[in-house]
């Protein structure tokens, strides 16, 4: 069973509203740019895990989008300010699936919904930089808020790869964190005294690296790969579910293949 569904951050694109859209027109005569595909991922099995499962996820992104005399979207030749919805479900937690966490009670699924936003510096053909963030509301069986930030260096050795890699780093309140890594004195007495009860509060609960590999084997088809390493940091480090249960140590890795699609909407 799929318990945590990662890799679900849909990025729309949208660069600085240009004063003279009607005019630059990066893109000739096509008003919508859109990416469609779809990919693969091994993701941890519960925040914690110390397996890993697969899970599939989508590729949904926006580059440009013109609406004619109005304003324009993306195409920034030197920066662009990237905004757009993202999610993620945690799926459930079942213990009878997990020895470690013999004693704990199930958990049914958590929805994140919000928004991620990112800065890039294009400094060159070959060089950039971006900076990121997310920020998501928590519902369903975590309540709260989390969210994630960092930066990341881009190389594009061609004109038919980009290189991604920077630092991130994830937090969540207290009724996020709470649910994931708080062990109650009933689920202490009922793992034997395997797992401690413990209480833990919100902030930065992990801190790590991504890295993503885009290649374009084809005109207007991708190639997309990306791995990440996190570490748990404070009291999701020091949570019995992660000391004792799991592991402090979490990997992804997955592999995705998307197509671009230009679409004249608006034909003027």
């Amino acid at each position: 069973m799929l318990r945590i569904l990662t890799a679900a951050s849909l990025m729309l694109p949208l660069a600085v509203l240009s004063a003279n859209a009607a005019e630059r027109r990066p893109y000739g005569d096509v008003d919508l740019v859109i990416e469609l595909g779809a990919g693969g991922k091994l993701v941890p099995s519960f925040l914690g895990s110390k397996d890993l499962l697969f899970t599939p996820y989508p590729i949904v992104s926006m580059s440009y989008f013109r609406l004619p005399g109005v304003f324009e979207l993306g195409g920034g030749p030197k920066t662009a300010l990237n905004f757009g919805p993202s999610f993620r479900i945690i799926g459930e937690r079942d213990p009878n699936d997990e020895p470690g966490l013999a004693g704990t009670r199930g958990l049914d699924a958590t929805y994140e919904l919000g928004v991620k936003a990112g800065y890039e510096f294009n400094f060159d053909a070959v060089y950039g930089a971006e900076v990121l963030g997310e920020l998501r509301g928590a519902f369903g069986e975590a309540s709260g808020v989390v969210g994630s930030f960092g930066a990341d260096a881009i190389v594009r050795p061609t004109q038919q790869v980009e290189l991604k890699l920077g630092p991130r780093a994830n937090f969540g309140s207290s009724g996020f964190t709470g649910t994931y890594f708080n062990v109650s004195e009933a689920e202490s007495l009922a793992s034997g005294g395997n797992l401690a009860a413990y209480d833990a509060g919100g902030g930065i609960y992990s801190v790590g690296l991504k890295a993503s590999a885009r290649y374009e084997f084809k005109p207007d088809w991708f190639l997309n790969a990306d791995a990440g390493y996190d570490r748990f940091v404070g009291d999701a480090r020091n949570s019995p579910i992660v000391a004792t249960a799991g592991s402090e140590n979490q990997f992804t890795v997955g592999l995705g293949i998307s197509k671009r699609f230009s679409v004249d909407l608006f034909r003027d």
